[in-house]
């Protein structure tokens, strides 16, 4: 397994079939664009690549919190449905963690849909804890 930083626009495009899967509602002629703008906001995307494929993407940042401390707060964490339970998650979420020492965190964080129950087994597997309620407010036309 090979875990890169997806920094060209063809490692970038490379990322979006499997980033889909998580995030549905992204369309691919917009999806370079996307990443880049949140790259100017300290986004960082991450990759599993196995036989020429990507396979698992990771979407996080370096933050630095009052609460936590600094940290790396994961936005996205995805493995291709075709090749779950195979090791590639896993490999990228140590990837994080090491990642996340190598740049002086305290914490790592993230948020998950309360709808997916494998991947909150894969998190508590992977020792962490649930810390908290996250809550939102859309503030478009919908957010009356």
């Amino acid at each position: 397994m090979n875990i890169e930083k997806a920094e060209t626009d063809a490692a970038i495009a490379a990322c979006f079939p499997v980033m889909k899967e998580l995030r549905p509602h992204l369309r691919e002629e917009d999806w370079p664009e996307r990443v880049r703008n949140q790259a100017r906001e300290g986004y960082r995307l991450a990759y599993v690549e196995e036989r020429g494929r990507v396979v698992a993407v990771a979407g996080y940042r370096f933050v630095t919190y009052l609460a936590w401390g600094r940290a790396l707060y994961v936005d996205d964490l995805v493995t291709a449905s075709d090749v779950r339970s195979k090791g590639h998650g896993g490999a990228l979420f140590d990837w994080l963690v090491a990642e996340a020492r190598r740049e002086g965190c305290d914490e790592m964080h993230l948020d998950s849909g309360v709808h997916r129950f494998g991947a909150h087994r894969f998190y508590l597997g992977r020792r962490m804890d649930i810390t908290s309620h996250h809550f939102a407010m859309k503030l478009g036309d919908g957010g009356r």
